[in-house]
């Protein structure tokens, strides 16, 4: 009896495997199709300063009326931050974002990159 139970065991075990990799697959499949059309949005202290589209590779240097300044390079459809005049640099060591959702976040400079679909949003409802 327990040779069955640990030959039953080890099916449930490959047969969750399996599961959860094709689960895995298909939640990066359909990230990567919703995001093909991505916008790297640029806030300063909550205020829209920019999109980016994430099909054309640029830099672009975001100054700060106080004078910091942030360095955003898109390249091959994902968003970095490769520079910053904060003292910290926990943006610069960010890994590039490329996902709806994902973000970059620079603290002292009020600044966030963000990474939207390309597509607008459609209005369910307006309020008076």
């Amino acid at each position: 009896m327990e040779k069955k139970a640990k030959k039953n065991d080890i099916i449930l075990i490959v047969v969750l495997i399996v599961a959860a990799l094709a689960a895995y697959l298909g939640i990066l499949y359909f990230q990567e199709k919703s995001t093909k059309d991505g916008v790297a949005v640029v806030k300063i202290d909550g205020e829209e300063y920019g999109r980016y589209s994430l099909t054309e590779d640029r830099t672009e240097r975001i100054e700060l009326p106080d004078g910091s300044y942030n360095v955003l390079k898109i390249t091959d459809g994902k968003a970095d931050v490769t520079e910053a005049s904060c003292r910290d640099g926990i943006c610069v060591k960010h890994r590039p974002v490329n996902r709806k959702g994902q973000s970059i976040v620079c603290l002292p400079n009020k600044l966030v990159v963000e990474i939207e679909n390309g597509e607008e949003a459609e209005v369910d409802a307006i309020t008076h």
